[in-house]
């Protein structure tokens, strides 16, 4: 744990631009995957050379790495994963986050002095479990979604205090079994347990009688169709509380997919609600304002609402404009573009530690300097009249 007097905030990247608003926005550690072995599609697998690179800028904010090897091993990945475990300690990796019970040995046996989180994937659900990892030398458990409070509660009762308990508190879950699915790797050809998940789960099912082949029946009316798989999303931001007197000490985001404009809306969120900075249904609110599918609490309070088929899909009722670059000498607000804005529009800026304030654009030119009435390409530098308060790197957004 990072301070004794309060729980880890712990954010997700996945790429360079994710890792400085998770730090920005208010994490205490964030965690990602790397080129080998993380259980998350190769466009967010960090190169070693970007490794290294969000150490230094991670460990120069005083927060701390993780980085995911959370794929079940073949038997020709055992002996690389030991190299590998000693170039993630060589740049400073706080901890590695492992499933496989060969690749923790390995991990131990090559570098000694890396510590281990046993990730959910590795469905932690006993203390007995639990002290079999800490005898193993584990240093922390990131517990399996499928338990609740009162679960939590025994399992810290009956391990030992040196070791630490994670929980996940806010994002997607998987509709299988703390997210080991063969449902990708049947429909699809793309294991979910080797990070090639298609997210079949969230696709749109009709249902056929067999003697009518061609004829398709939506399950439930809905005019996107029937997702009868896709769970919902995980939402915890008013139980925090609760989460860390059952012993919990980091809660973690769900999210190394996601856009910068969601882990700097939620993590800015989960930052404000463990300072006790702004009412809870303000951040609820906040939260709101990034895409997501109807929120529950999974199984934590022995109501496991997850399992409840989302079929009205995703709430995208706000769209992330634009990331602030420069405030000028002359008032004006230099941009980078992500969606289309134009002048007249009501933004909203998000600055860390504050909920959204609202302004009205006025103005805008382009890199010559002649006025627009809209921005309409994406990742354009652009120039706006500049809203009081606003600071580099603040996210924009408009309401849809």
């Amino acid at each position: 744990m990072t301070d004794k007097r309060r729980p880890e905030l712990l954010a997700p990247a996945g790429d360079m631009e994710c890792v400085r608003a998770a730090l920005r926005y208010g994490a205490d550690a964030v965690y990602c995957g790397g080129p080998f072995m993380q259980m998350r599609a190769e466009k967010v697998g960090f190169t070693r050379e970007n490794l290294e690179l969000a150490a230094r800028e991670i460990h120069a904010a005083g927060k701390k790495l993780y980085v995911t090897v959370n794929c079940f091993a073949y038997p020709d990945e055992i002996a690389p994963i030991g190299e590998y475990a000693q170039f993630l300690k060589s740049i400073g990796t706080d901890a590695v986050i492992v499933s496989d019970l060969g690749a923790i040995a390995q991990i131990r046996e090559s570098a000694p002095d890396l510590d281990i989180h046993v990730s959910t994937q590795a469905n932690c659900m006993n203390g007995k479990t639990a002290k079999v990892y800490y005898d193993l030398g584990v240093k922390r458990i990131v517990l399996a979604r499928e338990l609740s409070l009162d679960q939590i509660r025994d399992i810290r009762a009956n391990t030992p205090e040196g070791l630490e308990l994670e929980a996940f508190v806010h994002g997607a879950m998987c509709m299988s079994y703390s997210g080991r699915c063969l449902l990708s790797a049947y429909l699809a050809g793309r294991s979910g347990n080797r990070g090639e998940c298609a997210q079949t789960c969230r696709w749109n099912y009709y249902l056929m009688e067999e003697k009518r082949p061609g004829e398709y029946f939506k399950i439930e009316e809905d005019e996107r169709g029937s997702a009868i798989l896709s769970s919902k999303e995980l939402c915890c931001i008013e139980h925090l509380k609760e989460f860390e007197e059952a012993g919990i000490c980091s809660f973690k985001i769900e999210g190394r997919m996601r856009t910068p404009f969601y882990t700097a809306t939620v993590v800015n969120a989960y930052r404000m609600a463990i300072d006790g900075s702004a009412p809870i249904e303000t951040l609820k609110k906040e939260l709101d304002t990034v895409s997501h599918r109807p929120f529950c609490t999974g199984f934590y309070f022995g109501d496991p609402e997850q399992l409840v088929p989302d079929t009205k899909g995703y709430v995208r009722d706000w769209l992330f404009v634009a990331t602030a670059l420069e405030v000028s000498k002359n008032g004006q607000l230099r941009i980078e573009t992500r969606n289309p804005f134009a002048v007249g529009d009501t933004l909203e800026f998000l600055s860390p530690g504050c909920t959204g304030v609202p302004y009205t654009v006025s103005s805008i030119t382009d890199e010559d300097g002649k006025p627009l009435d809209r921005s309409a390409t994406p990742m354009r530098i652009l120039t706006i009249n500049t809203p009081d308060g606003i600071q580099a790197g603040d996210i924009l957004r408009k309401k849809l």
